[in-house]
């Protein structure tokens, strides 16, 4: 009698959690939607592997020896040379990104290697440590099999010699901290501002600020105010730690990076309060804005990989998402100097985000209130 009234009491309970669970579509969403998403982003979507990168190529010793290196480079699945005049023009391609290595064979090389002592000069784009050692490590493997290929033995090679653009520390603390910056943004203005308006309309205060004559664009005004001012306190604190503490050189323009850090808190700020308004569910909120703007910040914005090395399907979303932009723009501006082609795209492409979030927020802010 007693074992029959538990299991009768644990199947009661068992359907009604059920129901609760089918009427909560969020629940399916953390539990089976988010774990297929990280799968999919850590299993195919991220790489550290360097795939077709675009090399210059300065031939200043025409040869047997160094036409060999030149095929090799065209023959091999991660390098893509291009054949370059001079080396002004190589560094040209090398400030715009176009390329991310520069591979010399100087005019001497033909002696020095009949001597043993052939030396190729390599200067390699370094702000991203982790595919600039890579890079260097695939030239280098190369160099050796076409020399292999012509007959010569490893201790009679082609020692590049390595010379790092925009990072002559060879840090990964370079390449980190300033990116350090999109993600702090993104956690005070959007993961703090998506439970705002949720919170409102959870306890009822939203329908109690509905009845007073403030209007919509004076309670968002409202919620936004002190988390911009937070934001920019955690920014200013990034900048002092990034400058003082680990040494990050600022190379580009300090008003360029608050001005553009302004504009990115507040479109993560606007994105923030639309999720919390467009929910009004604290959990579902804190869900939604961990899937649609941490991760993407830190997992697919170029903060740990380079997006360029990655499927051109997972790229092609990368460069929907704002923190790509402002990543693109913060660390050109610590490591490479700004220039104003870059800036205004990435301002321009921002504040389109901002206004774009805003404009959603005060939709889901009309002072009226749902049928029930």
């Amino acid at each position: 009698m007693i074992k029959s009234d538990f299991l009768r009491r644990l199947r009661a309970l068992t359907i009604k959690e059920w129901c609760q669970l089918v009427r909560d579509p969020s629940s399916f969403a953390v539990g089976l939607v988010l774990p297929l998403v990280l799968i999919f982003i850590f299993g195919s979507g991220l790489s550290l592997d360097l795939g077709n990168t675009p090399i210059a190529v300065i031939n200043q010793a025409p040869g047997n020896v160094s036409y060999a290196i030149e095929q090799g480079f065209k023959g091999s699945p991660y390098l893509t040379p291009i054949n370059c005049g001079n080396i002004k023009e190589a560094e040209g391609l090398m400030r715009k990104k176009t390329v991310k290595g520069i591979v010399v064979i100087p005019s001497n090389f033909a002696g020095q290697f009949q001597a043993g002592k052939g030396k190729l000069q390599l200067i390699v784009h370094g702000v991203d440590t982790v595919s600039a050692s890579s890079l260097e490590r695939y030239i280098q493997q190369s160099v050796q099999i076409s020399l292999g290929k012509l007959g010569y033995s490893s201790d009679k090679g082609a020692v590049p010699v390595v010379r790092l653009w925009f990072n002559a520390a060879n840090s990964s603390t370079w390449y980190f901290v300033p990116g350090l910056v999109v993600v702090v943004i993104t956690i005070v203005g959007a993961f703090l501002t998506a439970l705002v308006i949720a919170r409102e309309w959870e306890r009822g205060t939203m329908e109690m600020l509905f009845s007073t004559p403030v209007k919509p664009s004076e309670i968002l005004l409202s919620k936004v105010i002190p988390y911009f001012i937070v934001g920019m306190g955690g920014l200013f604190l990034c900048l002092f730690a990034a400058r003082f503490i680990f040494e990050v050189p600022i190379q580009g323009s300090l008003a360029v990076i608050i001005g553009s850090s302004c504009i990115y808190l507040l479109t993560a700020l606007g994105a923030g309060l639309w999720i919390s308004g467009l929910t009004k569910n604290q959990f579902l909120a804190s869900q939604l804005v961990i899937l649609i703007s941490f991760l993407p910040c830190v997992m697919l914005s170029g903060f740990v990989f380079d997006l360029r090395n990655v499927p051109e399907a997972i790229a092609a979303v990368s460069y929907v998402l704002p923190p790509t932009y402002f990543m693109e723009l913060i660390r050109a501006s610590f490591l490479s100097g700004t220039d104003a082609q870059t800036v205004i795209k990435d301002t321009a492409i921002l504040a389109a985000y901002a206004f774009m979030f805003f404009f959603f927020v005060t939709r889901t802010l009309k002072k009226t209130l749902e049928k029930k």
